[in-house]
C-alpha cells in the first residue's frame, strides 16, 4: 500500500527504520526484531542503505547498481514506496561530490523518480537544520524544491526536544510545504551509542536529559528503562499535539521500540488531541 495513502487513512500512523544487516549473526537478529515488532502492527518499515557514507557493497540483496535498474526492479517487486536520500559521502570523505553523471541532490532523486515511476516519494527533513544548510530559511527553501520534485510524505531527523519539531512543522507551513511531517524519535537503549549517532547528524540532547543518562553510570538497565521511558513521554506528547505519526530508528533491535510502541497502543495518547491540530498533520495532497 502507498505511504501517503496510509497515512492520508490512518491517524496516527507508527513505522520502524531498519538497516541492512552486514553478517549472518546481524541478518538472524533483524529478522528476530521484524518478527518482534510486527506483533504490534506497524503501518510500514523502511530499509535504509548507505547509512553513514558505506557503500551499497553489503546490500546488493536490497539494491543494484543503476538507480534505473534498482528502480525497475523495485516496481517488479510490487514495491510502491521509496524513501529518496541523496545518501551520505563516502567514509573518509569530508563533503559530498556529485558523481560523474550523476544526480546532487535528494530533490533531484525526487524529480527523476517521479518522472519516471509511480511511487509514493518521501522525503527527510531536519527540525535542527541540515548540517550543510547555513540557516533554517535556506534550509526550508530546499525543503519546498523536494516536496515539489515529488516527495509526498516527509520524515524528521531524530530529535529529542519536542518543541524543536513543532517550531519547525510551523515554519514549514509558513513555507507553503503542506506534506505530512512524521517525528522521527529514537528510544535509547545506549546512550554511548546514540551520542555517535547525535554527533553525525548534528542532533542535539537536551541539557537534562543527557545529566539524567550520565548519572546512570553507564548502566545498561538503567539506560534503558530511562530511554523508554523519555521516548513513551515523548511520543505521547507529539501525538497529544497532532503529529501525524511517529517513525522509530530502532536500529534494528527490538526492545526499546517495543516497549515505547507497546505502551502507545496501550494508553493511546492520539485520542487526547487538543488544539487546532491542522499545522501538524499537514496534507498528503
Amino acid at each position: 500500500m502507498r505511504i501517503d495513502a496510509i497515512i492520508a487513512e490512518r491517524r496516527p500512523t507508527f513505522s520502524v527504520e531498519f538497516f541492512p544487516p552486514k553478517t549472518a549473526e546481524a541478518t538472524e537478529q533483524l529478522y528476530a526484531t521484524a518478527r518482534e515488532l510486527a506483533k504490534l502492527e506497524p503501518d510500514f518499515v523502511s530499509v535504509t542503505y548507505g547509512a553513514g557514507g558505506s557503500t551499497r557493497d553489503g546490500t546488493v540483496e536490497i539494491t543494484t547498481d543503476g538507480l534505473a535498474t534498482t528502480l525497475n526492479r523495485i516496481e517488479a517487486a510490487g514495491i510502491e514506496n521509496v524513501f529518496a536520500l541523496r545518501g551520505d559521502p563516502p567514509r573518509g570523505q569530508g563533503d559530498f561530490v556529485q558523481p560523474e553523471g550523476g544526480l546532487g541532490s535528494a530533490a533531484e532523486l525526487a524529480a527523476f523518480i517521479a518522472a519516471g515511476w509511480d511511487f509514493s516519494i518521501g522525503g527527510a527533513c531536519f527540525p535542527e537544520v541540515h548540517p550543510e544548510a547555513p540557516d533554517l530559511e535556506t534550509d526550508l527553501a530546499y525543503l519546498k524544491t523536494k516536496v515539489d520534485s515529488g516527495a509526498r510524505f516527509l520524515i524528521t531527523q531524530l530529535f529529542f526536544d519536542n518543541q524543536v519539531y513543532f517550531d519547525f512543522v510551523r515554519a514549514a507551513r509558513a513555507r507553503g510545504i503542506g506534506a505530512p511531517i512524521l517525528a522521527g524519535v529514537i528510544p535509547v537503549a545506549s546512550f554511548a551509542q546514540t551520542k555517535r549517532i547525535c554527533d553525525l547528524c548534528d542532533a542535539s540532547i537536551p541539557g537534562p536529559l543527557e545529566a539524567a543518562f550520565e548519572a546512570a553510570g553507564g548502566d545498561p538497565e538503567r539506560e534503558f528503562e530511562l530511554g523508554v521511558a523519555f521516548a513513551a513521554q515523548q511520543c505521547a506528547e507529539l501525538l497529544i499535539a497532532g503529529a501525524p505519526g511517529i517513525h522509530f530508528y530502532a536500529l534494528n533491535k527490538a526492545p526499546a521500540t517495543r516497549a515505547v510502541l507497546g505502551a502507545l497502543r496501550a494508553s493511546r495518547p492520539w485520542e487526547r488531541v487538543r488544539g487546532d491540530t491542522a499545522t501538524l498533520t499537514g496534507s498528503a495532497d
